[in-house]
């Protein structure tokens, strides 16, 4: 399957049974899943230059694997998804582990019994360790909210430390938010973890890296005879949304079209734009073996970052004297400025403006909006392939 870049000149919509906007994972599963379910003809139109969306990852001028859009880890409990990605790619065992950085000391995150240790010190951490496993039990995720209604001072002392010092400013740093604008019911959740597993995503059964890349499972996902792909192409140029029908190309289009960018776009930002926050990603390559002891370091009360990547403690790759690190700036996203948008606001007003959007899309027969952006809400990687996934069946199963 070749990588198109722009539109062939006798290009024509009605040749293909499907059009598909957006070669991330969203599109590209949806676009497998109908080229073999359907026997369909699919045109895949992606804006940006290459596919993967923003799980695309490349080899920078320094030999190192790195994700351009913000690390990406896998991980899910879904069996279905992930036996769907294994088609496309063999995974490495990475298991991830992320530390924060607490006024010089680094912690596991989710707090732990060795973060207890370090943070109140050995004889006293042991003691808040073993009050914890009484009430709750061993490898239990447990929310501060939970510790706190307990009424034990122990507790609430452990809980409020979580909360200053591991997410307050963290999260204040990464929506732009004063402490009093922060959802009570949101910091409740916050867990800590009544154990010894430092992993980031504990019991979490199926975790790793692809292991040549994103890149390489996305492409080998739309490599299939009946899947064209054509990058460097604005779909939205092409269409054109009546109250209730699609035209491409300024012809009524009759196939189905899958839909995975943002959804206020599609109809011009006519009511209003959809909030976003977007992230300002600045690499370095150092000349070192290693920077960091994990692949993932958490600035949670310091600096004006919210983290550093180290991108080869996650691939595994080996490139001696040398590493390529990330931080990470949190900041408002633009509309219309080129920025990426990166994390829906969930908020009562931004979702009554998104359901507003999706009613017209809904209304709309071959239109089928899907993924992080057109669904206007945050996603791990499982689950854009999951809804992906539910939107192809239901299309098979019309056809």
């Amino acid at each position: 399957m070749p990588i198109n870049s722009g539109l062939p000149a006798r290009f024509n919509p009605a040749s293909y049974d499907a059009i598909v906007i957006g070669a991330g994972l969203a599109g590209s599963t949806c676009a497998r899943r109908l080229a073999e379910g359907c026997g369909w003809r699919v045109c895949v139109l992606e804006r940006r230059p290459s596919v993967a969306g923003n799980a695309y990852d490349f080899v920078n001028e320094d030999g190192i694997l790195v994700h351009k859009y913000g690390p990406h880890i896998y991980h899910t409990e879904n069996d279905r998804v992930h036996q769907f990605l294994s088609r496309f790619t063999e995974w490495t065992d990475y298991q991830h582990k992320v530390l924060a950085n607490v006024h010089g000391t680094l912690m596991p995150v989710p707090f732990n019994h060795a973060s207890l240790r370090l943070a109140f010190g050995p004889e006293k951490g042991e003691r808040l360790y073993a009050k914890l496993v009484d009430v709750f039990g061993k490898d239990k995720k447990v929310p501060i909210m939970d510790l706190r209604a307990q009424g034990d001072p122990d507790l609430v002392e452990v809980a409020d430390y979580v909360y200053e010092n591991i997410f307050l400013h963290y999260t204040m740093k990464q929506w732009g938010k004063t402490p009093d604008q922060i959802d009570p019911s949101v910091t409740g959740r916050v867990p800590v973890f009544v154990g010894d597993d430092d992993r980031y995503f504990p019991k979490v059964a199926h975790q790793g890296m692809p292991k040549d890349g994103y890149t390489k499972l996305v492409e080998r996902m739309l490599d299939h005879d009946l899947i064209d792909v054509f990058c460097d192409v604005d779909a939205l140029d092409l269409l054109d949304l009546s109250k209730d029908r699609v035209s491409m190309c300024e012809r009524v289009y009759g196939g189905e079209v899958i839909y995975t960018g943002a959804i206020d776009e599609l109809f011009g930002s006519d009511m209003g734009d959809l909030p976003y926050r977007t992230l300002d990603m600045r690499f370095e390559t150092l000349p070192q073996d290693q920077f960091q002891p994990v692949a993932t370091v958490n600035y949670t009360t310091s600096e004006d970052f919210t983290r550093i990547t180290e991108f080869k403690l996650m691939t595994g790759q080996v490139v001696p004297g040398k590493t390529t690190i990330m931080r990470e700036y949190s900041k408002a996203y633009e509309p219309r400025s080129g920025q990426t948008p990166y994390y829906a606001i969930i908020e009562d007003e931004n979702l009554k403006l998104y359901r507003a959007y999706r009613g017209r899309a809904d209304d709309i027969l071959n239109l089928h909006p899907v993924g992080r952006l057109a669904e206007y809400r945050y996603y791990d990687m499982d689950g854009v392939v999951a809804s992906s996934l539910e939107l192809s069946d239901e299309l098979v199963a019309q056809h």
